[in-house]
């Protein structure tokens, strides 16, 4: 039988049932996104994850399903283990332990990531974790997930998904501590802040290295003397200024009236500030990943 000779009534009702599928699994995607970059540290891996996820699901008879979300996300948890033990086998880094600020997530994705973030520093963590530690620890601590079925998903009993959760959890807890290094930052970018809140035009230059760039979405300043300058003209948006961590970076976050309106980070050399990135543009700020501190 070829295509021209399926009934009419049949296509479209096939059709229907396609879209209502499609539908149901888009009610998803940001769940199941936010559980894949937690489980492998890669946007690009992840999406690659839930896009199994999907294949999956247009080869399932899904009819006796209750919960669509929960076996999504059991789909999504045994891809992502299957990927990090593949990674595992061939010793190789994933693509972005970090999450990069020029990575768009755009809408509700985005504000659900945000509203859920781990953190760059956990991710970091978390790839020192076996693959069945780090699938317990995310699925159950991060996402709720009963100790049953991570048990079924790693192939064990849910006393040793439990022991995997609790091994990784005090793995975790033990690491989550600042390095000097990022204390040291911290303490720069408020000093920066400081001196650009009281105008002090010596200090900022003493903070910024003497080849400092500063990028904007409109131009580049290049030199301490250039850079204070524009600094010294920050000082309104320094008030309102937050400690954050942008793409990863050490950075700020300026709200006004309850949104993001612009992010700054900074790159360091020998606890000067040599490069500040000031993301304005209502589309580039959208599509920052940024976790207030």
């Amino acid at each position: 039988m070829n295509e021209n000779s399926i009934p009419a009534g049949d296509g479209a009702r096939k059709a229907a049932e396609n879209e209502f599928l499609a539908r149901r699994f888009e009610s998803h995607r940001s769940h199941l996104r936010a559980v894949a970059y937690r489980m492998l540290g890669s946007r690009a891996e992840a999406d690659d994850a839930v896009q199994e996820a999907w294949f999956r699901l247009n080869r399932t008879d899904t009819a006796a399903v209750e919960n669509l979300g929960g076996w999504l996300t059991t789909v999504v948890g045994r891809v992502c283990l299957d990927m990090l033990r593949s990674r595992r086998s061939r010793a190789e880094e994933p693509l972005d332990t970090t999450a990069r600020a020029d990575v768009a997530v755009a809408g509700p994705e985005q504000d659900a990531l945000l509203a859920d973030s781990v953190g760059a520093a956990l991710i970091v963590v978390l790839e020192t974790l076996s693959p069945a530690e780090r699938l317990a620890f995310v699925l159950h601590d991060l996402f709720a997930v009963s100790y049953e079925e991570v048990g079924d998903i790693v192939g064990r009993s849910p006393v040793a998904a439990r022991q995997l959760a609790s091994r990784a959890r005090r793995r975790v807890q033990g690491a989550n501590v600042p390095d000097r290094q990022q204390v040291r930052q911290r303490e720069v970018v408020n000093a920066f802040l400081a001196a650009a809140r009281e105008g002090d035009f010596e200090a900022l230059v003493e903070l910024l290295d003497p080849d400092v760039i500063a990028r904007t979405d409109v131009g580049v300043a290049v030199g301490a003397q250039a850079v204070a300058k524009g600094a010294s003209r920050f000082a309104h948006y320094a008030f309102v200024a937050r400690d954050a961590l942008v793409g990863g970076a050490t950075g700020l976050a300026v709200f006004l009236e309850g949104r993001l309106d612009r992010a700054l980070s900074f790159t360091f050399v020998r606890d000067r500030i040599a490069v500040i990135e000031i993301v304005t543009d209502p589309e580039r700020v959208a599509a920052l990943d940024v976790e207030l501190l």
